[in-house]
């Protein structure tokens, strides 16, 4: 009965440690150029594991409050509570998800996606991509 005891209590306190290798929280994106906050994206999964991410708070001034060069029905439409990743699975076997979409609002952009914690899941490097061209960015877990 102990032994039952006991593994249920180390199951406990383990899981908010497995949780946090998920991408699933809020983040903070860092700006490639100033290096400063930019924004919290929310990112969310479905019932079937699959994320999403929204922009929920702005921490810079943007030049351009819609995504004007938006190529979808997201053109002209607010940066702010927009969602900006779509579609993207966990790789069975890893530590990563990927086969989603990210979109920078910036330039209207869409990038293939990948996601992969860090550091305990402290931190999420996001990596946009089209054929061999890439951009990586770390983001910052808020909660």
């Amino acid at each position: 009965m102990y032994k039952a005891i006991i593994a249920s209590v180390l199951i406990a306190l383990s899981a908010p440690a497995m949780a946090q290798m998920t991408p699933v929280g809020v983040w903070r994106s860092i700006d490639d150029k100033t290096e400063q906050p930019k924004a919290e994206i929310r990112i969310s999964a479905d019932a079937n594991g699959v994320l999403s991410g929204m922009v929920e708070k702005a921490l810079a001034p943007s030049a351009e409050p819609n995504c004007d060069l938006c190529a979808d029905e997201r053109k002209g439409k607010p940066k702010l509570g927009m969602e900006i990743i779509r579609g993207a699975k966990k790789t069975e076997g890893s530590t990563q998800w990927e086969g989603g979409k990210i979109l920078d609002p910036e330039n209207g952009k869409e990038y293939t996606l990948r996601l992969t914690p860090l550091e305990g899941g402290k931190k999420l490097e996001v990596r946009g991509y089209i054929a061999f061209l890439y951009r990586n960015q770390t983001w910052i877990r808020v909660q």
